[in-house]
């Protein structure tokens, strides 16, 4: 579609799909006054606030549980000394380069499965027995193949990014209405503006489901990751602390991965909202 067409489709759609399904326009109370970023923060402040009181009440053993403010205290202290941002750094550096190699690999057999039925046959069978199969099962066999190095830790974060690009991706091209690359087919159109200008970008939604799935994915391929023989990661800093009994470092590490979860989504959101800027989607009723 053409940009006029895309403003003239969201123009023409009618009445509001918040006031269809809501049945009347509905007033602004104090809750919908609130700016939606405030209203999203407000689940994870009462997680934080029922933590906080738990702690100071006594409902939760300190020993085993520490209170905010004690693992604010620890993660202060560790990144004075230096040790937060070593270990943050290199899981942030190996979930980069896994990501980004996940993605392009993930897209380009999409695109091979998805364009030609021959790509199909001998992809798409093959990533879904790879899709089956959980990546802590891989590590062992990694280890042995590559030893204990850098190499397994990303080869088992792409392996889990790219398998859900894969996924994602392919379902997408092949979801993309025939009316549409007939259309275009009728119009003329080279193969090459075919792919970059219709069916690649009527993919984009599927891609970006794929691309929040691959995140998560890449985070929790890390922990697996960072049990391979490492001396640098949050994966250890979190062994390290199971192992002496340090509670607060163990809750500081979950906070930090809710965090990179946290910020890995609000990535795709925005991505998704320079991307396909044009959709009139659903946003829920107030």
């Amino acid at each position: 579609m053409t940009a006029a067409v895309r403003t003239a489709a969201v123009r023409d759609t009618g009445p509001d799909l918040v006031e269809v399904v809501g049945g009347r326009r509905h007033r602004r109370g104090v809750w919908a006054r609130i700016p939606r970023p405030v209203r999203r923060l407000l689940g994870p402040a009462l997680i934080l606030a029922a933590w906080a009181v738990g702690a100071a009440t006594g409902l939760l053993n300190p020993d085993l549980f520490p209170a905010p403010t004690h693992v604010a205290a620890t993660a202060w202290r560790l990144l004075g000394d230096g040790q937060l941002a070593t270990h943050v750094g290199a899981s942030a550096t190996r979930v980069l380069t896994g990501t980004v190699l996940g993605i392009l690999i993930g897209v380009l057999l999409a695109v091979a499965a998805g364009l030609t039925r021959t790509g199909e046959d001998l992809l798409d069978w093959s990533m879904q027995i790879l899709k089956a199969v959980p990546n802590f099962a891989l590590t062992p066999l990694l280890i042995i193949w590559m030893g204990i190095g850098e190499g397994p830790k990303i080869v088992l974060i792409t392996t889990g990014v790219a398998i859900a690009i894969y996924i994602n991706t392919y379902s997408g091209i092949r979801g993309v209405d025939r009316q549409l690359v007939e259309m275009a087919q009728t119009l003329e159109a080279r193969r090459a503006t075919l792919v970059s200008q219709v069916i690649l970008p009527g993919a984009m939604p599927n891609f970006l489901v794929g691309l929040r799935l691959g995140l998560s994915s890449a985070w929790l391929s890390l922990i697996f990751a960072e049990m391979i023989n490492t001396t640098e990661g949050i994966g250890f800093l979190m062994s390290r602390a199971q192992t002496n009994l340090q509670f607060d470092v163990s809750l500081l590490v979950i906070v930090i991965y809710a965090v990179a979860g946290l910020l890995s989504y609000t990535l795709v959101r925005v991505l998704e909202r320079l991307l396909l800027s044009w959709r009139n989607g659903f946003e829920g009723v107030s």
